[in-house]
C-alpha cells in the first residue's frame, strides 16, 4: 500500500491540523513564497513518488487567492510524480455558482472542476455541496460528506421538546427537511413571495410556531438575511426562542455582529470555514474527525458509504 500523505493549504490550519491529529500523522513539509508581483510558488519540501497525497484547501476569503494557491499546489505534487491526489475541499470553491441563470455568464462551478482535474486531482472529498449537479462537472470521482449530523449532534444536547424547524423559504424547504427527520422534529416554512415592486416578502408561515421554539437550518448562510427576516415573521406569530444552523458558516462581513446583536440564541456551524471573528452566539462544531475517517477509508480503498448519510 502506498504512503499515506496530507498536506494543507494556508486557508483553514486549524482544521487540518485537526485532521491530521484524528489520523494520527504530521502533516506534510510544504513552503509558499509570495513574491512582490503577488506571483505564488510552492515548494512540496518532502518526497512524495508514489505517495497517496490528500491536500486540504478550502475556499474561504481571499477566495481567488486560495483557489490559485490550491491549483499550483496541486501541479507542484503532480510533477513531484505523487501516485494519487486527493483534493479535500470542505468548501467547494464557487459553489453557488451551479446554474447558466443567465445570458453569457460562467457556470464556475463546472469550471472549478475542470481545474482541479487538469492541475492533478485523481478525485475529491467535500462536504455538503450547494447542489447535486457539481457532482455531475466532475470527470473525477467525488465523495461528498455530510455535515448535516455534525449540525443536529450539537442541538441533541438542547431542549427540543416543544421545537420545530423552520424553512426559511419555500425553496430551501428539501434542504430543511434533512435536519428535520434527523432531530425527528416537524417543519414549518416561511412563505416568501415577490411584491408588486419585485421584492421578496414574507407572506406568512406555512405551520404552527406559537410558543414553540423554531430552529431555522441551511447548508450556507452568507449575510443571514433570510433567516433575520424569518425569525422576525415567527416571532410575530408568537414562537420562544429562535437557534440557526449550518454547515457552512460562509458569514460576509458584518454577518457576525449582525448575529451577535440580533435576537438568535445562537448559530451552529461547522468548522469548513474559518470564522473572520469570533462571538459568543456563534458555536463551532469540528467536522475534522469526519474528514479523518473519510481519509482513511479512501487511503485503505474501504467503503465510506456510512459516511454521506
Amino acid at each position: 500500500m502506498a504512503t499515506l500523505k496530507v498536506f494543507a493549504g494556508q486557508s483553514n490550519m486549524p482544521l487540518a491540523t485537526g485532521i491530521a491529529d484524528a489520523l494520527d500523522i504530521q502533516l506534510g513539509a510544504i513552503e509558499f513564497v509570495r513574491f512582490s508581483n503577488e506571483n505564488i510558488k510552492v515548494k512540496i519540501c518532502e518526497n512524495v513518488r508514489g505517495c497517496d497525497v490528500f491536500l486540504i484547501q478550502t475556499s474561504c476569503p481571499p477566495v481567488n487567492e486560495h483557489l490559485m494557491e490550491l491549483l499550483i499546489t496541486l501541479d507542484a505534487l503532480k510533477f513531484a510524480s505523487a501516485g494519487r491526489i486527493t483534493a479535500v475541499l470542505p468548501y467547494y470553491p464557487y459553489a453557488l455558482a451551479d446554474s447558466k441563470d443567465e445570458p453569457r455568464i460562467s457556470v464556475a462551478g463546472r469550471l472549478m472542476a475542470d481545474l482541479l482535474s487538469e492541475a492533478g486531482a485523481n478525485r475529491i472529498l467535500t462536504m455538503t455541496l450547494h447542489s447535486p449537479q457539481i457532482v455531475g462537472f466532475c470527470r473525477i470521482p467525488v465523495d461528498q460528506l455530510s455535515g448535516v449530523p455534525t449540525i443536529c449532534d450539537y442541538f441533541s444536547g438542547v431542549d427540543l421538546a416543544n421545537s420545530v424547524v423552520a424553512a426559511s423559504d419555500i425553496s430551501r424547504a428539501k434542504v430543511t427537511e434533512g435536519y428535520a427527520k434527523k432531530l425527528g422534529l416537524p417543519l414549518v416554512v416561511i412563505d416568501k413571495r415577490k411584491d408588486v415592486d419585485g421584492d421578496m416578502r414574507v407572506q406568512g408561515v406555512i405551520g404552527e410556531v406559537e410558543d414553540k421554539d423554531v430552529l431555522f437550518f441551511d447548508d450556507e448562510i452568507i449575510t443571514g438575511d433570510s433567516i433575520f427576516e424569518g425569525a422576525a415573521a415567527v416571532k410575530e406569530r408568537g414562537a420562544d426562542r429562535i437557534y440557526a444552523g449550518c454547515v457552512h458558516g460562509t458569514l460576509a462581513p458584518g454577518s457576525v455582529e449582525r448575529i451577535a446583536d440580533s435576537g438568535l440564541e445562537c448559530l451552529a456551524v461547522t468548522d469548513t470555514i474559518p470564522l473572520s471573528s469570533a462571538s459568543e452566539k456563534i458555536k463551532v462544531c469540528s467536522v475534522s474527525k469526519l474528514f479523518a475517517r473519510a481519509i482513511k477509508a479512501i487511503h485503505q480503498e474501504t467503503s465510506i458509504s456510512a459516511l454521506f448519510q
